[in-house]
């Protein structure tokens, strides 16, 4: 049960993580006390649980339109799914020093992923540049690839600016021209995306999307922690990077988290009922919010203005840090939060809104506002009442100003 105190709180940092839906917890209680089995074994206890996964991993196919049960592996969440598609498709390339295509604005499990494989010349890697909106320029993309191509991973959307991405236009045209280069002898070039923040509003039939690999986690759709998947094309090349069994079609060693893959299987079988009408409601809430504090002088939403998710707003405000907003509205019961990240006591800079070009100074500045479908007009109207009078304090003090 939720402590009254937190009750009280307005909660909308929904992109870090989404509170975990009551139907939800009940499957999986249900699941722990009831269907224990190790998946693996070959008793009744066993088989029960096999079938529940079994059960699980048809409902995600069915959502996502995967032509095969055995394209969903399951992992730990995003960011082992992120690794995955890069360790697991390097490891399966015969070419000596595989090129990989990425945006500078990518989630950190695949930047510094790929960061780590340059430093050890492992890849050659390219970075595609990216607007203001943080839109990627689909022209550079395409003059960056090169013969020895296999991986392109660019985010459906961004989890800071909610910045979607022409996911599709770019899948389409591998396509076209994977088919003249598999015809010239050169590889074919692997497409992932991280869809772990589009998962819940977003198109995501595969074969719409014209994907290879999708990362998701189950956290950020109102599952549990600690669980997500991969979706793998048949044909895609993936050797496992976790070793010791062989579970998940041999592409994942480790005995499966029942209780966690039953509870995602249960909140993707609520988002295919309810997606539609939260969404529209949550898109409601968002623009009321983003309408009221652009009144504010001195505050600029960043992202783009249309191609974006309907549950971020994210603003940069002048003269004031980040930090400070959010520690402000913390201390109102309000949970926000920054690009920014407080290391060794110094402000780095959101490596999103720098890739888009904007100033450090600026940069510091942001504060993302993340919406869900708990989300209620009582809690809008508290922040609107409140934040004006905390960046009209700060702006007082602010020495920038």
């Amino acid at each position: 049960m939720v402590k009254k105190e937190k009750l009280d709180r307005v909660y909308l940092d929904y992109s870090a993580t989404t509170p975990t839906d009551p139907r939800v917890v009940e499957e999986i209680s249900r699941v722990m006390l009831e269907d224990f089995g190790n998946p693996s074994s070959i008793h009744q206890f066993g088989r029960d649980a096999r079938k529940l996964v079994d059960k699980a991993r048809e409902e995600i196919r069915n959502f996502i339109n995967a032509n095969d049960p055995s394209e969903i592996i399951f992992t730990s969440g995003g960011s082992e799914s992120d690794n995955l598609a890069i360790f697991g498709l390097l490891a399966k390339s015969k070419i000596k020093k595989p090129h990989i295509i990425t945006s500078p604005i990518e989630h950190k499990a695949i930047l510094e992923t790929l960061q780590v494989l340059e430093k050890k010349e492992l890849i050659e890697l390219s970075m595609v540049r990216v607007d203001r909106d943080g839109l990627i320029d689909l022209e550079n993309l395409k003059r960056e690839i090169k013969h020895n191509t296999i991986l392109i991973t660019i985010m459906y959307a961004n989890n800071e600016i909610g910045t979607i991405q022409p996911i599709r236009d770019i899948g389409k045209y591998l396509e076209k021209i994977n088919t003249q280069r598999i015809a010239g002898g050169f590889s074919k070039i692997y497409f992932h995306t991280d869809a772990v923040q589009a998962f819940q509003y977003l198109n995501m039939d595969v074969k719409y999307l014209h994907v290879d690999m999708v990362s998701v986690s189950g956290h950020k759709f109102y599952g549990p922690k600690g669980v997500g998947f991969i979706y793998v094309k048949e044909g895609t090349p993936i050797e496992k990077t976790i070793f010791g069994g062989g579970q998940e079609f041999n592409k994942r060693a480790g005995t499966e988290n029942v209780p966690g893959i039953c509870g995602m299987a249960k909140a993707v079988q609520i988002l295919k009922k309810e997606k539609e009408k939260d969404g529209e409601k949550i898109k409601k809430l968002r623009d009321k919010l983003v309408t009221e504090i652009l009144k504010t002088p001195g505050v600029h939403l960043t992202g783009h203005k249309t191609k974006r998710l309907p549950s971020i707003a994210s603003f940069v405000f002048d003269a004031i840090e980040g930090e400070s907003i959010l520690i402000n509205l913390d201390l109102e019961g309000i949970a926000v939060s920054t690009g920014s990240a407080c290391t060794s006591g110094t402000l780095s800079p959101s490596h999103v809104l720098s890739a888009c070009g904007y100033e450090h100074i600026e940069a510091q500045g942001n504060i993302r506002f993340s919406l869900g479908k708990y989300t209620t007009s009582k809690d809008i109207d508290r922040v609107l009442d409140i934040l004006p009078g905390i960046v009209e304090r700060l702006r007082e003090m602010s020495p920038l100003g």
